[in-house]
């Protein structure tokens, strides 16, 4: 699919992630990346920075493949995806994304 910026990629990001189990895995893949970085630095072993994007996407790929059953949106658009994840993660962690799901009229199921 065709977005002429990450504006107009974001709605269609957030339909690809309609089922609350699949935004957890999410959040917790996520929340791996945060924890990977930490421990790195407190460790000062750069290793675990290779970590991050593997549990990221371990978790975030089979919420697509087994709950939510569409293709992973980084497929085809890699870098607006990563920034959109970043972006739900933090609607998640501060409870605006039911809100952020209604302004764009998208439903949950």
């Amino acid at each position: 699919m065709g977005f002429r910026d990450y504006e107009e990629f974001w709605p269609f990001y957030l339909t690809q992630h309609r089922k609350p189990a699949t935004r957890r895995w999410h959040f917790a893949g996520t929340s791996f990346v945060f924890l990977f970085v930490i421990i790195a630095i407190v460790t000062r072993n750069a290793w675990w920075l290779l970590g991050a994007p593997v549990a990221a996407y371990a978790l975030a790929w089979f919420s697509h493949f087994f709950i939510e059953g569409n293709k992973p949106a980084t497929f085809g658009h890699p870098f607006w995806s990563l920034r959109a994840d970043f972006r739900m993660y933090g609607l998640m962690l501060t409870g605006q994304l039911g809100r952020e799901l209604e302004r764009l009229g998208i439903s949950e199921e």
